[in-house]
Order: C-alpha cells, then sequence, then structure tokens
C-alpha cells in the first residue's frame, strides 16, 4: 500500500519584548533562576496581568506580513492544567478569538517548486516556566524566569506532505520573524521551536489518520529526522495490524526515536474560559495602519529585487535573501566593490560562507565585513590581483591579518602585467618544455593549459591570466 504523509506545524516563536506579556520583569535571557519572575509571572493573589503592547504590535507585523486577518477584536483565555513549572495553574493564551488567522506562505522547495502552506492562526499567549531535572541529584528544581514570556504561536494547517517540506516552512517562518525583527530566532536558547502533528493515511484517502505530536522540536535537523522517524513508526505499527494512539511524543535525539509522554488533550481537557483579568483586545484601523507603515521589505520582494537589480539567477537571490543579516551583508558588499554585483555574490556565497561554515559561524560573526571583501574585489577588477591571488587574500583577511591593500602590500602579491616580463617567463618555459611546444604545433591544442599551468606557476600566481593567455598563444604560433 502507497502511504501519504499529513503533517502540520505549531512554532512557538519568543516575540523579542523587553518584558514579559503581562508584567514588567524581564527577559533576558540566561539570568540566575528565578531572578527575573514577578508576583505576576508567579500568579500571586491579588495581582493582575496587564498587556504589554509592544507584544500585539509584533503579532500584528506578523499578521500583515504574511497576509492574514488581523482581528478587531479578540479575547484571551485561560487555558487549565497542571504542570509544576505553572504555578498559576493556567495559561493565559488565545482559544476561539487569536489576535491573527487565515493567512498562507509561498515556500520554496529544493526542486525549485514554490509551494503553498496555509496558516491557520497566529495567537499571543504566556510561556511557562522552566523545570530542571539535571541539577539537582534525585530532585526538580522550578526556574520560572520563563514564566510570563511572550509567545506567538503560528499554526499551520495540515499542508506538509514529507519532512523536508516541514523543515522548508519552518526555516521560511524562521527567516521571515527575524525579517521582521520580532524573534531573535536563537533555537539553542528555545526561543524559536515547533512541535509537529504527524499522520499517515493511504495514498488518495480524504480523511486524515489519527495523529501524533512530537513536542518541543528545537532545531531543523531534529524537525526532519523525527517526523521521518515518526512516519516509519506509524506505518510499520499500522501494516502490522496495530493502531496509531492519539498522544504526545517526545523526539529523542540520541537514540533517533520518538517515546510516548502523554495521551493527547483536547480542547475540552483545557476547560478554556475568556480570562476575567483581561478585556477584549480591540484593535483599529490607525493601530493596523501603523505597524504596517514599519514593515522592512520581505524576503519575497527582497528576492526578486535581486533578481532585477543584480541579474541573479532564483537560486542565487534564494540564498542570499535566506536572512535579513546575509541580504544586508551581499547589499553592503556590493555597494563597497563598486556595483561588481556579480563577483560580490560569487564571494559572499561561495568563498566567505563556505569559510564561516567550516568554522561553525554566521554571517553577523564574520570576521572580514563587507567593506573588507567589497575593497578585495575592487583590486581584482583594477587587476592588481588575479583571482587566484584573492583567494590568498580572502584567507588571510579571514585569518585576521588585515584588509586586502595591507595584505597584498605586505605578501608582494600585485600582478605582474608588465609585458616583457611576462614574455621572459613565457620564453622560459618553452624553452624548457621544446618537445611539448613541438606537440603543440604539431597538432595537440590541448597542451595549451599545460603551458599556461607552468606558466603561472613560475610567475608565483601573479601573472595577469589574461595577457598570459594573449602572448602565449602568439608565441605558440611561431
Amino acid at each position: 500500500m502507497q502511504w501519504e504523509v499529513v503533517i502540520g506545524l505549531e512554532i512557538h516563536a519568543q516575540l523579542a519584548t523587553k518584558t514579559k506579556i503581562f508584567s514588567g520583569a524581564a527577559t533576558a535571557y540566561g539570568a540566575e533562576p528565578n531572578t527575573q519572575a514577578c508576583a505576576v509571572d508567579l500568579g500571586m493573589p491579588g495581582v493582575l496581568p496587564v498587556l504589554n503592547k509592544e507584544a500585539v504590535r509584533m503579532a500584528v507585523k506578523f499578521g500583515l506580513a504574511t497576509g492574514c486577518e488581523v482581528a478587531k477584536r479578540s479575547v484571551f483565555a485561560r487555558k487549565n492544567y497542571f504542570y509544576p513549572d505553572l504555578p498559576k495553574g493556567y495559561q493565559i493564551s488565545q482559544y476561539e478569538l487569536p489576535v491573527v488567522a487565515r493567512g498562507s506562505i509561498d515556500v520554496e522547495m529544493e526542486d525549485g517548486s514554490t509551494k503553498t502552506i496555509g496558516i491557520t492562526r497566529a495567537h499571543l499567549e504566556e510561556d511557562a516556566g522552566k523545570s530542571l531535572h539535571e541539577d539537582f541529584h534525585g530532585l526538580t528544581g522550578i526556574d520560572l524566569n520563563r514564566a510570563g514570556t511572550p509567545l506567538l504561536e503560528i499554526v499551520s494547517e495540515p499542508d506538509m506532505r514529507s519532512a523536508k517540506e516541514a523543515v522548508a516552512y519552518m526555516k521560511k517562518i524562521h527567516s521571515l520573524v527575524r525579517y521582521l525583527e520580532i524573534c531573535d530566532g536563537n533555537m539553542q536558547e528555545g526561543s524559536f521551536r515547533c512541535d509537529a502533528n504527524v499522520s499517515v493515511r493511504p495514498k488518495g484517502q480524504h480523511e486524515f489518520g489519527t495523529r501524533a505530536e512530537l513536542k518541543n522540536l528545537n532545531s531543523f535537523r531534529f524537525v526532519e529526522k523525527a517526523i521521518n522517524f515518526e512516519v516509519e513508526r506509524q506505518i510499520e505499527l499500522i501494516e502490522g495490524g496495530g493502531s496509531v494512539v492519539q498522544e504526545t511524543r517526545l523526539y529523542d535525539s540520541d537514540k533517533h526515536e520518538t517515546r510516548s509522554m502523554r495521551s493527547k488533550e483536547e480542547a475540552f481537557d483545557y476547560r478554556y474560559f475568556p480570562d476575567p483579568d483581561l478585556l477584549p483586545l480591540v484593535i483599529d484601523e490607525r493601530f493596523i495602519g501603523d505597524v504596517k507603515s514599519t514593515l522592512p521589505e520581505l524576503p519575497n520582494a527582497k528576492k526578486e529585487r535581486f533578481m532585477y537589480e543584480f541579474g541573479m539567477s532564483p537560486y542565487e537571490a534564494s540564498v542570499l535573501t535566506s536572512s535579513r543579516e546575509l541580504a544586508d551583508f551581499y547589499e553592503a558588499t556590493e555597494k563597497a566593490a563598486d556595483g561588481e554585483a556579480k563577483l560580490a555574490a560569487n564571494w559572499v556565497m561561495v568563498e566567505l560562507l563556505g569559510a564561516l561554515n567550516k568554522v561553525g559561524r554566521e554571517i553577523t560573526d564574520s570576521p572580514v565585513s563587507p567593506q573588507m571583501l567589497g575593497g578585495m574585489i575592487k583590486r581584482m577588477t583594477d587587476n592588481t590581483i588575479s583571482g587566484k591571488i584573492a583567494k590568498q587574500v580572502f584567507e588571510a583577511m579571514f585569518n585576521g591579518e588585515g584588509d586586502a591593500d595591507a595584505i597584498i602590500e605586505k605578501k608582494g602579491l600585485k600582478q605582474v602585467t608588465d609585458t616583457g616580463a611576462i614574455e621572459k617567463v613565457i620564453d622560459e618555459v618553452m624553452a624548457a618544455n621544446a618537445n611539448y611546444v613541438a606537440d603543440y604545433r604539431a597538432g595537440k591544442e590541448k597542451l595549451f593549459g599545460f603551458f599556461v599551468g607552468l606558466i603561472m606557476k613560475a610567475s608565483q600566481g601573479k601573472a595577469n591570466p589574461g595577457q598570459v593567455n594573449e602572448i602565449l598563444k602568439k608565441k605558440l604560433q611561431g
């Protein structure tokens, strides 16, 4: 039997506010446990939540960027459940009336195709605290610093049909929230994570299969591996005569397996009801207009502009606009290189990203600035150095030896363009390889590259390649 996979994601994006969603406590990461939790976060009697306007502004920003409807009236509800790191016994969230709903986003797949993924809703809610299982032998500690941190939960339609589609969608949302500057996207610190709802059904069947929820996946690699494992587990289970149970499962990356955590709760288990301490959230057109005026150039628009303005292929434009930081770096490099758009794109995509990947650094932590890279490209275009020498210069810049001009001067890397000097090297190489010269003149023209290699080696890579080709051709013709 052929099976079809059905996947929907619930992404939790921590909003980049300085204070919590219902209190003035700080949200900075890494503070000592329980030093950033106030009476409101602890759910002490007699305190009241006050909604953080900045969190609302960020949620609206996301809604506008994804073509979603921004609700003029939304409601905060209490989601009731008991957990040690939830001192109130309920989480303030949104249920029937979320602030943002019904939009979509286009996702580029590896084969070049584009798929539209529906966004069911994006609602505001507070995060819970954190249980510390490893810090106290035989005991569990509770850190409430994270309690009350603002989250935007972005719920997709079950439109994805493979783990790769799910990862592509998650990366797109990750890039978007960073473009919008509403979430830092730090997955290691838990600022961006997701739950994946996974089910399988016989190909052609309309009804969904029973789904399992994979909880708290915080890396793109784990999302793909966890979904693929779960799909195989469900298919094997069904084909073996069993049935899938609706439940929440944990992905163990060390053992590469999913394990049951608890049976999946339904909405009625949480006994949602409107929070009596919070008025309905009312948003007017003026507020929406103000937020709209702050929207930056969005990734798809930037990609189109890069293709039109810089003559890039769709692939090049996709890579260079995959994050706002990378796009900004490229544009600054292109400017510093006096408009050498193609060369700047190649050096950023191939040499720089390759070098950063090798040492595990991000573009924001690059030791080579756009001005340094652009300066080096200018030395290529004014024939001060060849493309081959430029790789040496780039490596030295990456290792912290200064800018291109300083390295070229210090290492004596200026390109040789003196015709007499180049002719002298060519004559020496031809004299030392007279038999090959004869072979070339007898018709073995493929030897041309052999001579070029010898000449460039003899000149330590400094001879101008264009001049070498031109002069060598004439001399070989006799």
